[in-house]
């Protein structure tokens, strides 16, 4: 019996030491985590803020759906008492599939220790990468049961990479680096479900507006946001694909990507079917082709034949409606005279382009509050842009078409559950009540 509580003991403490995530408030379990997104208005990136190091200090972070994890600028003003490096062959390097080993000769501070592995930080706005030192250090996030933000709750080994300053050039004012949550093992979601033992589940909803909050759930729904509409219950879903070659700036021979991959089988405007080259529209050996989903591009991205297909009927649907093309205005092609184009709740009264999903019965309608930006009080484009002829990715499903629409990506199931507008529902992306506790 003895040898038995013994053999128990030692068991427990070797799981605590090499347990690479923890949590702190071990006798509150949240069912789920939530985090404000604004827009930055000079560069239309995504920004969210989250609390890190001893003592905690606030961390504002450009929002990368795809992003492979945390980085964060160590250079300057990195100072915490629990900041840890991971060590050469840890469980902490094997998590992040670092890519080598090694020391620093400028003396030991955050970012720069002996006998550290690293992995391959990634500025996916400006497409540069670096060398970056694997690390763990607290983190602090709200809880939310999904109606109102709850109690702070602290994951104290969190995984993340240390960066350069010179890596956050071309990210919005005051950013310190990237939230990355792609499909990878020390990305926000996975890290969030290991350290809380949620599903690996997370939704996100960008709002519109500079002024405003959008959010990001970690963990299950409910999402409910003002008045009381819980949207998900009006999700519809497609799968997730695995593009099987990285998409990141720099990557390893073999490295799948993490950006998040949908199957986009047609396009319409209106009720008529775009022709496109559909071979366009899947994932190559090489990993090109394939629609993704992105919050570091602005606008979506199509390849030039698809971007030509599109705006030509789009053009020709809006003709039909006595709505005058003016010349283009950068960095859109495609633009109109507002005087005949009405505003509806959906947003201006324009051709409704539909993605057809993979099973066909499934589309994601992306109507004028979506497809149009107002450029001038004269001027409407519509807010795609022509990616060129050999793009990676065909389709790039950019944050102007995404914002009041909520998307779930499940892990775990590798789907994607999708709201299209909330604007229909007489609601949006901004209404999460911020302002109040349970």
């Amino acid at each position: 019996m003895a040898s038995s509580l013994q053999y128990f003991l030692f068991s427990s403490l070797l799981l605590f030491f090499i347990s690479p995530i923890s949590f702190a408030q071990q006798s509150f379990r949240p069912q789920a985590l939530v985090l404000p997104v604004a827009k930055d208005a000079s560069t239309l990136q995504y920004l969210t803020t989250i609390n890190q190091r001893t003592p905690l200090v606030p961390v504002s972070l450009v929002v990368d759906l795809g992003g492979q994890f945390l980085w964060v600028d160590c250079e300057q003003n990195y100072v915490s008492s629990t900041y840890r490096p991971a060590r050469c062959n840890s469980a902490v390097c094997s998590l992040a599939r670092a890519n080598g080993c090694g020391d620093c000769f400028s003396g030991p501070r955050p970012g720069c220790n002996n006998n550290t592995c690293g992995v391959s930080p990634d500025n996916s706005v400006t497409r540069s990468a670096t060398g970056g030192e694997v690390a763990q250090d607290v983190v602090s996030v709200q809880s939310t049961n999904g109606f109102n933000p709850g109690r702070n709750v602290t994951v104290s080994n969190f995984i993340f990479s240390c960066a350069p300053t010179s890596l956050l050039k071309g990210l919005a004012s005051g950013a310190k680096g990237m939230a990355g949550l792609g499909r990878t093992r020390i990305a926000f979601p996975s890290q969030f479900a290991s350290a809380f033992s949620f599903n690996r589940k997370f939704a996100i909803c960008l709002a519109s507006s500079p002024t405003s909050k959008g959010v990001i759930f970690f963990g299950n729904s409910p999402y409910v946001f003002l008045p009381g509409i819980d949207v998900s219950q009006s999700l519809a879903f497609t799968p997730l694909f695995i593009n099987p070659v990285s998409t990141a700036s720099a990557f390893t021979q073999g490295e799948p990507s993490a950006e998040y991959f949908i199957g986009v089988r047609s396009i319409k405007v209106v009720e008529q079917v775009v022709p496109l080259n559909t071979t366009l529209l899947s994932i190559d050996s090489q990993g090109v082709g394939g629609t993704k989903i992105s919050t570091v591009n602005p606008y979506t991205v199509l390849e030039n034949s698809i971007f030509k297909a599109v705006t030509e009927a789009f053009v020709n649907e809006s003709a039909s409606r006595n709505i005058t093309r003016v010349a283009g205005v950068a960095p859109f092609d495609v633009c109109f005279d507002s005087a005949n184009i009405l505003s509806t709740r959906l947003g201006p009264s324009v051709p409704t382009i539909h993605l057809i999903m993979q099973n066909g019965n499934v589309q994601w309608s992306i109507f004028g509050a979506n497809s149009m930006v107002s450029v001038s009080n004269d001027v409407w484009c519509l807010g795609f842009v022509n990616g060129g002829s050999n793009p990676r990715t065909s389709i790039v499903i950019g944050g102007h078409q995404l914002e009041n629409n909520l998307l779930q990506f499940d892990l775990a199931t590798s789907r994607l559950g999708f709201t299209s507008t909330l604007l229909g529902r007489q609601t949006t992306c901004a209404n999460f009540n911020f302002t109040s506790s349970p």
